[in-house]
């Protein structure tokens, strides 16, 4: 199995270091491409990938190529490749807002599956939601669910509608999490905590909390109950972001980064 990467960035080169080390690539290398003479130099440096610089290069004879660009570039760089790829490839996109039919028009195939990929697949704990085009058949399906999983997990829906759900809740995800993690590193620093026992007072917090979660079959609203004694100091808290609208806030968010990729797609 022959997988080309286009795209070097931070999405591209993420998913490259995970697929690299795919079984489904059996004696093959990961096949990169890039135009920065920089991110060129580096990635010459490992051994997992054979890296491009010649585009009909890269493509010639690949059997599923992931298009890891930004979606801005994406016109310029359909019209480089159309002239080079066939029909049986396979293409994968981890482009935002860009439309499986965009995808189709501009390069003139058929075989292709849109996905939304999120950052924590940087340490092995992404999540990417695909969806596919008619005409790519099961076991295309399931062979590209096991490259995306090489990096977390992955969730196939039925519809881009989804794909452009997903980008409010896993996409964007990590920031609003990143968000209420500084709101809560600035609250310790005012209480008197340094910088270090800041950080280790809230990362570690996240993270137990998220293992307790994911240990469980208790929604999170019970886990408060468990947390939050009547009259107590944890209640006193969930007060005041009841007070302040704070669930439904955080909602309105997840819709607004929701309602910008639909608004994204309507423009490619």
């Amino acid at each position: 199995m022959k997988v080309l990467v286009i795209g070097a960035g931070n999405m591209g080169l993420t998913y490259s270091e995970g697929m690299a080390n795919s079984s489904l690539l059996g004696k093959q290398k990961l096949r990169i491409y890039d135009t920065d003479p920089n991110k060129i130099e580096t990635l010459r440096k490992t051994e997992k990938f054979d890296v491009y610089t010649a585009l009909d290069d890269a493509l010639l004879k690949a059997d599923i190529v992931f298009i890891a660009v930004k979606p801005y570039h994406c016109d310029a760089l359909f019209k480089e490749m159309k002239p080079l790829i066939n029909d049986e490839q396979l293409f994968v996109s981890l482009m935002a807002g860009v439309s499986i039919a965009t995808i189709q028009d501009g390069l003139g195939v058929n075989k292709v599956i849109r996905t939304m990929p999120n950052l924590p697949a940087k340490v092995g704990k992404g999540v990417t939601s695909y969806t596919a085009a008619k005409q790519i058949s099961r076991v295309e399906l399931l062979m590209v669910r096991h490259l995306l999983d090489t990096t977390g997990t992955s969730i196939h829906v039925d519809s881009e509608k989804f794909i452009d759900a997903s980008t409010g809740i896993s996409g964007s995800g990590p920031a609003y999490v990143f968000y209420f993690m500084q709101s809560m590193l600035e609250a310790a620093k005012q209480m008197g905590f340094s910088d270090y026992d800041s950080k280790v007072l809230v990362s570690n917090t996240f993270e137990g909390a998220i293992e307790l979660f994911n240990q469980s079959n208790i929604s999170p609203e019970r886990w408060i109950d468990k947390v939050a004694s009547k009259g107590g100091t944890t209640q006193a808290a969930i007060d005041s972001m009841e007070d302040n609208n704070v669930n439904q806030l955080i909602k309105e968010a997840a819709y607004a980064a929701f309602d910008r990729a639909v608004e994204l797609g309507k423009n490619k």
